[in-house]
């Protein structure tokens, strides 16, 4: 029988007094946080993300379970302490957002943030033809536009509007100092524009595609993956980057990293060149996740929809 079409959901109306309320709250908070060592700020950090990870029970299992198919060979605790930690991280992360503005500037980004084996993407960057710049919710992604805009390479990023259009404005004026952000809707004539005239495109590319993108493999199972990555890349003939930036011992302190560079010439010579970008990228992302899972954000829905022969008949 066929699919049964699912309804829409209704997008969720936001309260404006209850929206500008909990901004406050943020601001507060955010001036408290300014005045504590930031060290200390990351411990609370490292509690608040315990205790979500035990209230928030649908997140809680849906971190477990995708770690539990994504590493069958692991025991239990090893499940239970990942999840938990994946959690820390997710906290942490929201706390550096009112750090990294003020600590990554030109004179002192260095003193955060070490950058390793990437001379060959700095390259890239400087010499104005083009390149995509691709990661995942690993570590502390923010960090990276940061360093690129105190380095005084121009990029593009590619990011999802906060719900909160209050918290949102305060984020965008925090965090993206030096930065330019395109948001995801509407975003492709923008993506076009920024390769065309040879700029660097920046896009977190680990979310659950539609089922007409790209189904490849992560983690051992199918999943959705943006096409529209290897199709702006075979457009415009530019390369592919892929790294990361994680953290070091719990602290606000990183690591970028890029473990892969798929170059035009490469994906030339294939059958499916298409397809095999996109496993290339995912291959690229599930590498440098796996050197350390816990900083992952295992509480996306990554798996969410499936390929035409899982569907329910």
């Amino acid at each position: 029988m066929p699919e049964t079409p699912k309804k829409k959901k209704k997008k969720k109306k936001h309260n404006p007094l209850l929206d500008y309320l909990f901004y406050v709250m943020v601001r507060l908070i955010a001036i408290l946080l300014q005045i504590a060592d930031i060290d200390a700020s990351l411990r609370v950090a490292r509690w608040l993300g315990r205790g979500l990870y035990r209230i928030y029970g649908r997140g809680r299992e849906r971190a477990l379970e995708n770690l539990r198919l994504s590493y069958p060979e692991k025991p239990p605790a090893w499940i239970e302490r990942t999840a938990c930690r994946s959690f820390e991280h997710l906290v942490m992360f929201a706390f550096d957002i009112l750090y990294t503005a003020r600590l990554m500037r030109h004179s002192t980004w260095h003193r955060y943030t070490k950058i390793n084996n990437i001379p060959e993407v700095l390259q890239l960057l400087l010499n104005g033809r083009g390149v995509i710049l691709v990661t995942g919710h690993y570590g502390n992604f923010e960090v990276m536009g940061c360093v690129f805009a105190a380095l005084g390479m121009e990029t593009f990023n590619v990011a999802r509007p906060i719900d909160n259009p209050y918290i949102n404005r305060y984020v965008y004026h925090v965090l993206h100092q030096g930065q330019n952000i395109i948001y995801k809707k509407g975003a492709t004539d923008a993506m076009l524009d920024v390769l065309k005239t040879g700029a660097a495109l920046g896009i977190v590319a680990d979310q659950n595609g539609s089922r007409k993108d790209i189904f490849v493999d992560f983690f051992g199972r199918k999943a959705a993956t943006y096409k529209s990555i290897g199709l702006l890349a075979m457009q415009f003939d530019v390369p592919i980057v892929v790294g990361c930036c994680r953290r070091l011992d719990d602290r606000f302190r990183f690591e970028m990293v890029c473990n892969r560079i798929i170059y035009p010439q490469e994906w030339q010579k294939q059958d499916r060149p298409l397809h095999w970008i996109t496993a290339e990228y995912t291959t690229a992302i599930e590498t440098f996740i796996r050197q350390d899972p816990e900083q992952y954000w295992w509480v996306h829905r990554r798996w969410k929809t499936r390929p035409p022969e899982e569907r329910t008949k």
